[in-house]
Parts: C-alpha cells; structure tokens; sequence
C-alpha cells in the first residue's frame, strides 16, 4: 500500500506579538518535529488535548497554513515548495470538513450553490451539469432535492454537517481532512455522520486524517491512531493497540480515562496531576515530563525519538518497556 501522505520534521512556530522591549522574540511551539505516514486508504485518527496542535498539524498538510520547516509530500510530490498559483489543481485532491457546520457554510448562499461552488471555482463540468451532479452529491450524503433551496438556517446540525461532506466530496479528492466532524452534534446524529463517512470511504476510497477529542469515535472510525501532546507525536499504533494496550503514560491516561461501555467492566484510572507547559515555553527533554507518574532524571536531559517498540507500534518514552 503506498503512502498518500509523508510529513518530514514538520514544523510551525506562530511569532507572538511584542517583545520589541526585552529584545527576544517568542514563539508558539504549536507543531514541532512531526514524521508521520498515512496510506492510501486509510483513516488516521489524531487525538490530544485542547491546544496540543491538532488542527494546526491538519491545516499545514492542506497547505493552510505554511509550515515554519519541514516536508509535507501528498501523492509522491513536495508540496511545501509548490507555488500558491500550482496548488489549484492538488487542491482538487484535497479537502476539508471543519468543526462547526453552521459556521462553515455560507448564510448568504443556498445549499445548491453551497456544493457547486468547487465545481464552478475549478471549472471542472459544463453549466448544465452542475445541477445533475449537485443532486447526485446531496443523495450520497442522505439529503434529496427538496434540500437545494434551503439556507443553512434552515436546515439542522446534521444536514448542514451532510452537505459540508457533499461539498468535500464535489470534486473527487484522494484526501478529507475531518476537524472535530461530530463535535457539535446530537450523539445520535454523530453515529449517522461517522457511519455515513465509513460509508463513503469504502465506497470512493476515501483517505482520512479524522481529528477529534472524542476518543471512542476515534477508535471507531479509524485503522490507525497517534496521540499529540504539546506538539509532539508521542504514540502512533494500530486503533486495537491503542485503545487495548496503549503503551506511552500520557495515552494510558488519556484512555484510561474513557467510560467502559459495558456495566461491571473498569479500566485503571490514571490522573494526571498538574497543568499542561505552555507551548511557549515547553520542558526541556521529553515534554510530559512534568506530569508523567514514571519520569526520572534522563526524561528532563534528554528528548526521546518516536521508536517502534512493537510491530508498527512507535512510542516516544525512554521508560517503555
């Protein structure tokens, strides 16, 4: 299976305002040295805390927001040095689906120029077919006809989630970046959009880096997982490994921390004690440090590497056997 997305020390640091008087200049750390494969084919869940760099990390892979250093290759090709007027055509390749339905559609624009606008943007079909295909776009995502006229306010939670993916999905990309797809939904309406988004996976093979902070429909949805903190990845496995038998302690805690689904079962609760470093000014060594239950002296010196300590199982802790 070949990769579809290769990150190579993927970096972005956002300059803070001021600092001009004491002459230093800070920085958010919000990416900081991320390598990291996705297949074709497949989806990958990224999980974390708020603020850990998430949606950052997707946002740079679209080309959203430039990377301070680093490689992002889509599809075999470098598209870091690619020009802004070059990127029109991969851009067909790749789309989004952000957090907020209501606020990612137009107020101002009905739902049939909503999802044809891709295709009037990249003048990819006849005027006469734009309509035919809207339609079909909307019937694979569970809405109909009666829906073309309709403004987003008009609509509820779930259709407008519906008709943001009919809108990913206008110009047959490769990949879908899906920021918190479900967040701000109904539960019951969350299961209809995953269940919908499995669905077109299989059936357009689809690709997905699926961020999210619910870490049940992470581990549902998704073949792989990594888990960010403060920049960094520090565990990437399989969703079983991961959810079964995480193995870094700040994913222990993360997951041990989830609800058991079934009445009598319980994990091993592991709080965490203390706050999360400000990524202006992270610790030295290995980042988690300062929370983590088995860190000694060489966690504060030294960084630990992303390492496979398992069969496709890599884990950034100096202490994980």
């Amino acid at each position: 299976m070949t990769n579809l997305i290769e990150l190579h020390s993927l970096k972005k640091h956002f300059r803070l305002p001021g600092g001009w008087l004491s002459g230093q200049t800070k920085h958010v750390y919000a990416v900081d040295g991320v390598d990291l494969t996705i297949a074709s084919g497949e989806t990958f869940g990224l999980v974390g805390e708020s603020g850990c760099g998430k949606t950052t990390l997707g946002r740079m892979v679209l080309r959203l927001i430039e990377p301070t250093s680093g490689k992002v290759m889509f599809d075999g090709k470098d598209i870091t040095t690619v020009s802004k007027q070059n990127m029109k055509p991969i851009r067909r390749e790749m789309q989004i689906v952000f957090q907020n339905p209501l606020s990612s559609l137009s107020p101002r624009l009905k739902v049939e120029q909503i999802v044809a606008e891709p295709l009037t943007t990249h003048n990819v079909l006849a005027k006469d077919e734009i309509r035919p295909r809207v339609i079909e776009l909307l019937k694979q995502v569970g809405l109909g006809e009666q829906h073309l006229d309709r403004f987003p306010h008009e609509m509820s939670g779930g259709q407008c989630q519906r008709v943001a993916v009919a809108r990913a999905l206008a110009l047959n990309p490769k990949l879908i970046v899906l920021d918190e797809p479900t967040s701000a939904l109904d539960v019951s309406v969350q299961a209809q959009i995953i269940n919908l988004l499995d669905d077109l996976k299989q059936s357009l093979g689809l690709t997905y880096l699926f961020i999210s902070h619910d870490l049940n429909v992470v581990q549902h949805i998704s073949d792989r997982i990594g888990v960010m903190y403060l920049g960094k990845l520090v565990e990437v496995g399989s969703a079983d490994k991961i959810y079964n038998q995480p193995l870094h302690p700040y994913t222990q805690a993360l997951f041990g921390a989830i609800p058991m689904p079934v009445v009598g079962e319980q994990r091993e609760l592991k709080v965490l004690e203390g706050n999360v470093p400000s990524p202006v000014n992270p610790p030295s060594g290995c980042r988690f440090h300062t929370r983590c239950p088995i860190a000694q002296r060489k966690c504060q010196e030294t960084e630990p590497v992303l390492r496979e300590v398992r069969s496709g199982h890599f884990v950034a802790c100096h202490f994980v056997e």
